[in-house]
């Protein structure tokens, strides 16, 4: 078996599926106390690094995706699938699972 060597630019997401790079989850609370790792949630936040080319229509055309690469979205905490390249971490989900853009 070969081994694969994946990166950002080598993942290319099928359908309607997105990339996002999650941003880092919070250090310690508003009130200064830090946290330790099993106390974080997990964050929602991150922004789209690749875009798949949109879900398939019945009549076999494409639907245009509602958000591009470099956008800020917030998705469902328990959503998508969790993946780690290099130092950062990414989740790759479909694009239903993005409750908003944030600006």
């Amino acid at each position: 078996m070969a081994a694969v060597s994946l990166s950002v630019s080598t993942v290319k997401p099928l359908a309607d599926r997105v990339f996002v790079k999650v941003s880092p989850s919070e250090e310690k609370t508003d009130g200064g106390i830090y946290l330790p790792d099993v106390a974080k949630e997990k964050p929602q936040v991150g922004e789209v690094v690749q875009v798949g080319p949109g879900k398939r229509n019945d009549d076999g055309s494409r639907q245009a995706m509602d958000v591009n690469v470099g956008d800020k979205v917030l998705y469902s905490k328990y959503a998508g699938t969790d993946i780690k390249l290099g130092g950062d971490e990414f989740v790759l989900l479909s694009e239903k699972d993005i409750l908003a853009i944030v600006q």
